[in-house]
């Protein structure tokens, strides 16, 4: 796995979010020596969820109010129905996220993490995958969608669901590794 030392990256979520779709890109992110950081909607704790069922709670290292995405080399936007629904609908979130997609940041997105990018308007012209559910969504946003693990589209990683995690956190380190694309 390629060493990401010391890279800032900003993990977007608020509750609802996926457990596993938190903690296993965080700790590959860790692992190769990136500083992974919870960016939320609030400040406080997180409602992490594995499933329907409550979890683990997650504390908030930055507001989003307080979240500067210049600061960051990346981003992933984990999923779970819930998360990817509130995150979506707070426009606070959808510049953060423009903003990576402007800077030509890696972004690294599961699930239902892809209707983030679509609020934000970043998908157009994209080729990516996504929770089946998603499929007319992002299509109709423009992009277009696989089904396949794990895509990735001139710094844009996404997956599917939990079963892709590990091709999705390899190529998640990968793309963060390499930097920004032009």
């Amino acid at each position: 796995m390629p060493a990401i030392d010391g890279k800032r990256i900003a993990f977007l979520a608020t509750d609802g979010v996926e457990q596993v779709e938190l903690d296993r890109p965080w700790q590959a992110v860790a692992e190769a020596g990136g500083r992974p950081e919870l960016v939320s909607l609030e400040s406080g704790e997180i409602q992490a969820f594995n499933h329907l069922d409550k979890s683990d709670e997650k504390h908030v290292d930055v507001a989003i109010d307080d979240a500067d995405a210049d600061s960051y080399d990346a981003l992933v936007l984990p999923g779970g129905v819930a998360n990817g629904d509130f995150v979506r609908a707070d426009e606070r979130a959808a510049r953060f996220v423009r903003r990576f997609a402007d800077a030509h940041k890696p972004i690294a997105v599961i699930c239902h993490g892809g209707w983030v990018l679509i609020e934000a308007d970043v998908v157009r012209g994209r080729t990516m995958t996504s929770w089946p559910s998603l499929r007319t969504d992002l299509r109709n946003a423009g992009a277009t969608w696989v089904d396949r693990e794990v895509v990735t589209d001139n710094g844009l990683v996404s997956s599917r669901n939990p079963d892709d995690l590990d091709a999705f956190c390899a190529r998640l380190v990968e793309e963060v590794a390499e930097g920004a694309h032009v």
